[in-house]
């Protein structure tokens, strides 16, 4: 019954757009004669339907958009060649064992094709590619232009078969591993390959890859599809500025458009190519992306891959005349074949364009809210953040990244992008709470993270969302804050201290769960505020553990830390003034690596004499550095939360020795490493592994037993998710 109603609203639709479209047809009979009575009429008829259709706010927004983006965004593309082109003078890159089959079915529009192909020519793809272009028996004039072109590979059609027919013929020759569809009315910018090939490689469930498709003038003509119960479908974005952050990360959609997307060969073949009930052209590609998913094979946006695409040359934009006019009847075809799937798990039309586009009808999007994007070479708290994100992901969650700054940090927002993940940002962005009161109802979890972002955002939180909220709370703040004062003597930082605590408490009874990273200082925390919910989860994890190895000849040691932290600043300074000269007293030649973010002047001042700083290391360069190392300190006298540099070098397997403060948060660490105080008592412990072989390789093995039990994925993974049961 269903079905046949979804069918009539087709049908009724249909009947509809012809109507319309008879209209504009009488508007254009009139354009020779009276083209200003033509244009007002257009206009009228367009007014009109967009008034009945409840379209006309809609429709204003774009024109105010359009006005608006002529003004400041640049015209797209300096690859939009627009001089005539000479065939043969243009250099195709070809390969005959090619990874990439691009191919580009033609029917006149020569120059189209050879500023398509010019643009290949001007961007090379950086992968070895062979270019197929099919002449779909194209009689008129400047077709043999085509046969002058070197480098391709040219196939023409013996009589005229369509879009749909020449794609299925070309891909049946192709020989790459992959095929990009690619509209001869389209113009590719640089590093348009590569970003496309990466999703592959990287998810094993890709099935198809779209680009992110631009109108000449540099607008936004579509950032992946969305497809509606009624099977009518969005360009998602037309008409926008893509730069936006809603544009701008990899994310699964209903289809890309067949203008540019990328396919793997065996898999479009197993499918038999595009369906050819769907012939000549129109709904084969949403058809492929529907056929794909129903085999477990996503498909993807990539932003990163922008192609600029002349829309409507091959075809017109007339829904009632040509081979345009089968966009109407093959929309009514393909609610037939998919009816069930468009009810099942497809919004009604304009509904929750929110979740629509990113495809999460029956998935949860959870909001997460941080100071800023994490960068995991810089701190620990980010290290920690990217790993809750990832597990966030891999659990099948959608995640949307607001970094409290709203700032973009190059090279650190686009990994969260490429992973999927929508990072807000920007000046233009929204305030929060205007934004969450647009949006809130569609989370159904909210994560934010760290005192200062959490009493900003929580009232709006709790006015706009009906989601639960959990507190992330990295570390007992004003624990930290009281050690640090009483190391110090400073009592300034002691009333701070005593300020934070009772900021914390109205935290954790405002959060539904609160969450930390080590048990001690939950109890610690649940001591305090008895009928508040509050847990811990594993902080951090590993892919690799440090392998069994001997001894290094060396004498380095290395203090690995972020010094933005107020807490290693002191440790560094401590461990030069008063241990390390007990440490050179019995072995004269160590020498010392401070390595680590921001390091501060006091920082910068221990530097000579045998010790060394590191600053904003790679993560490569900081694998490096545990490798050679003989020992790692962590010489902390006050802290709180478990240590990232504490369990970087248990995994990696460099001997250990910390401080009670370095050791918190792991329990049984004690019997693993040396946990000493004492200058004297700490400068043994390092004095001993310098020396001793057989005592270091004995360290450095129970060390990776202890990180591999308890920092492997899978525990932060069953950590996490168990305490956000607890929280739903």
């Amino acid at each position: 019954m269903s079905q046949s109603l979804s069918v009539a609203r087709i049908r009724l639709a249909v009947f509809v757009d012809a109507a319309l479209w008879h209209g504009l047809s009488c508007a254009r009979a009139l354009s020779g004669r009276s083209p200003f009575v033509a244009k007002q009429l257009r206009r009228a008829v367009l007014l009109l339907w967009w008034t009945a259709t409840l379209q006309l706010g809609t429709h204003i927004g774009y024109f105010v958009r359009a006005r608006r983006l002529r003004r400041v965004v640049p015209a797209a593309p300096a690859a939009a060649v627009t001089e005539t082109i000479d065939p043969r003078a243009l250099d195709i890159p070809y390969s005959e064992t090619p990874v990439v089959s691009v191919i580009i079915p033609t029917y006149g529009q020569v120059e189209h094709t050879l500023r398509c192909l010019a643009s290949i020519a001007a961007n090379p793809a950086g992968v070895a590619i062979e270019v197929i272009v099919v002449d779909d028996a194209w009689g008129g004039a400047g077709g043999e232009a085509i046969g002058l072109l070197r480098g391709v590979r040219l196939l023409r059609n013996e009589a005229n078969l369509g879009f749909l027919r020449s794609c299925n013929l070309a891909a049946a020759s192709a020989v790459g591993e992959y095929l990009l569809l690619l509209n001869n009315d389209t113009q590719v910018l640089d590093d348009w390959l590569e970003p496309m090939l990466s999703l592959f490689r990287q998810r094993p469930d890709t099935g198809a890859v779209g680009a992110k498709l631009l109108y000449p003038d540099g607008r936004l003509q579509e950032a992946g599809g969305i497809i509606w119960q009624d099977g009518s479908g969005w360009n998602f974005g037309r008409l926008e500025d893509p730069g936006k952050p809603a544009y701008n990360y990899v994310r699964e959609v209903d289809y890309c458009s067949a203008a540019a997307l990328m396919v793997r060969r065996r898999v479009f073949a197993e499918l038999g190519g595009f369906d050819e009930r769907y012939a000549p052209a129109y709904y084969e590609d949403t058809d492929l992306c529907f056929r794909l998913r129903r085999i477990g094979l996503k498909t993807l946006y990539q932003p990163a891959v922008r192609v600029v695409h002349h829309e409507g040359v091959s075809h017109g934009r007339d829904t009632s005349v040509g081979i345009k006019s089968h966009q109407v009847v093959n929309r009514a075809r393909f609610v037939d074949v998919w009816a069930d799937v468009l009810t099942r798990e497809h919004y009604r039309a304009g509904d929750h364009v929110f979740r629509a586009r990113d495809r999460t009808m029956h998935r949860k999007v959870v909001l997460v809210v941080d100071h800023y994007v994490p960068m995991p070479d810089r701190d620990a708290g980010s290290r920690a953040m990217m790993a809750c994100l990832r597990v966030l992901l891999d659990a099948g969650f959608t995640v949307k990244f607001w970094p409290h700054n709203l700032s973009y940090k190059a090279a650190y927002t686009e990994v969260l992008q490429d992973q999927g993940i929508e990072v807000f940002h920007g000046p233009e962005q929204a305030p929060f709470d205007s934004w969450i009161r647009s949006v809130g109802r569609e989370f159904d979890l909210i994560m934010v993270s760290r005192p200062d972002v959490a009493e900003d955002v929580m009232p709006s939180l709790r006015r706009h969302c009906r989601a639960p909220i959990v507190y992330y709370g990295h570390d007992l703040h004003f624990r930290r804050m009281r050690q640090q004062a009483e190391v110090t003597g400073d009592d300034r930082l002691l009333r701070l201290a005593e300020h934070m605590r009772e900021r914390e408490f109205s935290i954790w009874r405002q959060a539904k769960l609160s969450l930390y990273l080590s048990e001690e200082e939950a109890q610690i925390a649940l001591a305090l505020q008895p009928d508040a919910k509050i847990g811990s989860v594993v902080p951090y994890c590993f892919d690799r553990f440090g392998d069994a190895r001997t001894a290094p000849a060396c004498r380095e040691i290395i203090f690995v830390a972020g010094f933005g932290h107020p807490p290693n600043e002191d440790a560094a300074v401590w461990f030069v003034n008063e241990v390390l000269p007990l440490i050179r007293a019995d072995v004269p030649e160590a020498h010392l690596s401070i390595i680590g973010s921001n390091p501060t002047e006091r920082v910068r001042a221990l530097g000579g004499d045998g010790i060394a700083w590191f600053a904003n290391v790679t993560d490569a360069e900081l694998e490096a550095a545990y490798d050679r190392a003989r020992v790692a300190v962590v010489p902390l006298r006050c802290g709180a939360g478990v240590k990232l540099k504490v369990v970087e070098a248990l995994r990696t397997g460099v001997p250990l020795v910390t401080t009670p403060v370095g050791a918190q948060g792991l329990p049984g660490l004690f019997q693993v490493v040396a946990v000493e105080d004492d200058a004297q008592l700490f400068a043994a412990a390092v004095a001993g592994l310098l020396q001793d072989d057989a005592a270091w390789a004995k360290a450095s093995s129970r060390q990776v037993d202890f990180a591999r039990l308890r920092f492997s994925r899978e525990a932060m993974t069953a950590s996490l998710l168990g305490a956000l049961e607890v929280a739903a």
